[in-house]
């Protein structure tokens, strides 16, 4: 679970994030407050993974807010003027939000956050597998082809084929997902949808339920059958 914290000099404003937050399965509030001072020592005294802060507040603004943080926070800018945007990056702020926010920005911008925190915790290319290859048949007569299990990106299911994706290339071969799924180490590769297995250590991020892979331009698309599993599985990768 990602944790937030919430500042903002307008209850209403606070109360449209925290609606968003409990929408959002991956988000946990951990704190709000509508008073600069007061938030500031709350914010230094727990860990928060987000930080979602509107920049024009009494006493304190939103920027010299930040620039008082003693812990490093993934800071979001809520506001109603977009002439402060330019100053919200040099505070290397992971995004920017125009009030009134919608929903799908707000998503967009904490996925940001989520995908740093997957790639942080994924396996490493270079992890060794314990049976690193196979071999399968393929669509011309007796002949069978060497697949590294360290160089698979995802597979694709065919009707009667799977295409194996892997260094750049595509390998049609006679099998089925099932007792591909069943043979592969879980430790290394997920199904995420009937048609679609996919190398763990090659997803680079996921925004709603589309998965992004490693140096593939295509995005695939979780199942619904799936979705709980996959999702748990980052989740449980979250820092804090």
């Amino acid at each position: 679970m990602l944790k937030c914290f919430i500042l903002d000099d307008e209850q209403h404003a606070i109360d449209v994030l925290t609606h968003y937050c409990k929408q959002t399965d991956y988000l946990q509030i951990t704190g709000s407050s509508t008073n600069p001072v007061q938030a500031l020592q709350m914010v230094n005294s727990q860990p928060v993974d987000i930080l979602f802060i509107d920049i024009q507040m009494p006493d304190i603004s939103g920027i010299d807010f930040v620039k008082s943080l003693h812990n490093r926070v993934n800071v979001i800018f809520t506001t109603a003027y977009s002439e402060f945007a330019a100053t919200g990056f040099e505070l290397e702020a992971v995004d920017y939000l125009l009030k009134p926010i919608p929903f799908p920005r707000f998503i967009k911008a904490v996925q940001k956050v989520l995908n740093t925190k997957i790639q942080q915790y994924m396996p490493e290319n270079t992890v060794p597998f314990e049976d690193d290859y196979f071999f399968v048949k393929t669509e011309a007569r007796g002949k069978m082809l060497k697949i590294n299990m360290s160089e698979i990106d995802y597979i694709e299911g065919m009707k009667n084929y799977v295409a194996v994706y892997h260094n750049g290339q595509k390998t049609l071969a006679l099998l089925n997902m099932k007792d591909l799924e069943e043979k592969l180490p879980e430790k290394y590769f997920m199904r995420v949808q009937k048609s679609y297995i996919v190398a763990v250590n090659k997803i680079t991020g996921v925004e709603g339920n589309m998965i992004r892979v490693k140096n593939v331009k295509a995005e695939i698309l979780m199942g619904d059958a799936y979705k709980a599993k996959v999702l748990a599985y980052f989740r449980s990768k979250i820092m804090g």
